[in-house]
């Protein structure tokens, strides 16, 4: 068949609109990968994070199977081709660390998974080197306190082996297979060469010290540091911990008369990874908020975000960001915007647990529990302030989502 001069011309801008069509939808403008847990269907959404907009787009075959039953956790390696996803698991069904490969456009694969020594797994992180993942426990094989089991990761394939605890034997003379930690974990934290412990069962701190080269944790002089009470002398409720550089924070949602929002615990990281309260002491979360569930420092370490899932205002319960800026001399905190700013808090999705920011620094995101929703928000990098994306910032996620994690637009 002949085409004209004419039908050639059309012909071929017919195909230049297709491959144009074609490269924007093949994540023409991709900036990073993410990933949300959902427990309802055990489930993992993907989603592409778009340059411009910060708008979020589903992955091929998106949502994935967790691998296990109760997905809470998830940890992506150093350079972006492994991801691992803690299933808590539960009474009947155990615990286990499932293991992904991150496909083209940011498609998991499933390869196996594996099992810490103690039960019911909630927590994960890796060393700086990417070369070892740590699961922290709720109870250890002795059944009392909780553990951090220690896994080497495989380069090559991203198989875990286990790391065995060469400093402290059991009653029958062999060494431990875990790191013992207190009463009741619920979150670990790394700062430098200190990894933290957060214990709720007796709201204290378990700090370790990590050998980036055997994947080993060496207990400090501080073997527990203890929080003391909060202002009004009650006991504490610690929530959440965070690290930046040299400075730790921890969220207490404990209510007392001067806040009933809890309040926030600044430390610094001393000598054998103790911790140093700030002078001042522990300051109020903002004004109508409470029940505050998980901190975040940004990456320049500027700027503190503080979530909290309930607020004390009948007339706008919603779910909030608290924004704080951090002093870079003495890492103590001030509400972004000054007492002034009536944004700050920001609105967010309902019952948000974690939070994350992409690796170009624009955008924050947070994935909420109750509605399972991640919302979006753009960061002004000068001032810390939130604000809502251009093009809508509540996505559909997974049902009941936990936590989330990002990574860099990666080929493999």
């Amino acid at each position: 068949m002949k085409f004209s001069r004419i039908g050639r011309m059309l012909l071929a801008l017919v195909v230049s609109l297709g491959l144009g069509l074609g490269l924007t939808s093949c994540a023409v403008g991709t900036i990073a990968y993410m990933w949300v847990l959902g427990t309802q269907y055990n489930q993992i959404a993907g989603f592409k994070v778009d340059d411009y907009t910060g708008n979020l787009t589903p992955t091929v075959n998106s949502p994935y199977s967790s691998g296990g039953t109760n997905p809470v956790s998830i940890v992506v390696r150093t350079g972006g081709r492994y991801v691992y996803v803690v299933n808590e698991g539960t009474a009947t069904t155990g615990g286990n660390i499932a293991q992904f490969t991150v496909g083209g456009d940011g498609v998991l694969t499933f390869q196996q998974s594996f099992t810490s020594q103690g039960s019911t797994p909630i927590w994960a992180a890796t060393d700086t080197t990417g070369n070892f993942l740590y699961v922290l426990d709720q109870l250890s094989p002795d059944g009392v306190n909780g553990d951090i089991t220690v896994f080497q990761i495989d380069s090559n394939t991203g198989r875990l082996s286990l790391v065995t605890n060469t400093q402290v034997k059991n009653a029958n003379g062999t060494y431990l297979s875990y790191f013992p930690v207190g009463p009741k974990p619920i979150m670990m934290r790394a700062s430098g060469s200190c990894l933290f412990t957060l214990d709720a069962g007796d709201n204290t701190v378990f700090p370790y010290q990590q050998n980036t080269g055997t994947g080993q944790l060496t207990l400090t002089t501080n073997s527990t540091i203890t929080t003391g009470s909060n202002t009004d002398g009650g006991p504490r409720k610690l929530t959440s911990i965070n690290a930046s550089g040299s400075y730790v924070y921890l969220t207490d949602a404990a209510a007392t008369t001067t806040s009933t929002g809890g309040q926030i615990l600044p430390y610094t990281v001393g000598t054998n990874c103790a911790l140093n309260s700030l002078a001042g002491g522990a300051i109020n979360n903002l004004p109508l908020t409470s029940n505050p569930s998980f901190s975040f420092t940004d990456s320049r370490s500027k700027f503190l975000y503080v979530l909290n899932q309930t607020s004390t205002n009948s007339q706008n319960p919603n779910s909030s960001i608290s924004a704080f800026t951090i002093d870079p001399g003495n890492g103590k905190l001030q509400p972004v915007g000054g007492s002034t700013n009536t944004n700050n808090p920001y609105a967010v999705g309902s019952g948000p647990v974690c939070m994350v920011e992409d690796p170009t620094n624009q955008y924050l995101y947070t994935s909420n529990h109750a509605d399972g929703t991640v919302t979006g928000k753009l960061i002004n990098i000068a001032t810390g302030e939130l604000s809502d994306l251009a093009r809508g910032s509540s996505f559909p996620a997974v049902g009941l989502s936990t936590c989330l994690a990002i990574s860099g637009n990666t080929s493999n």
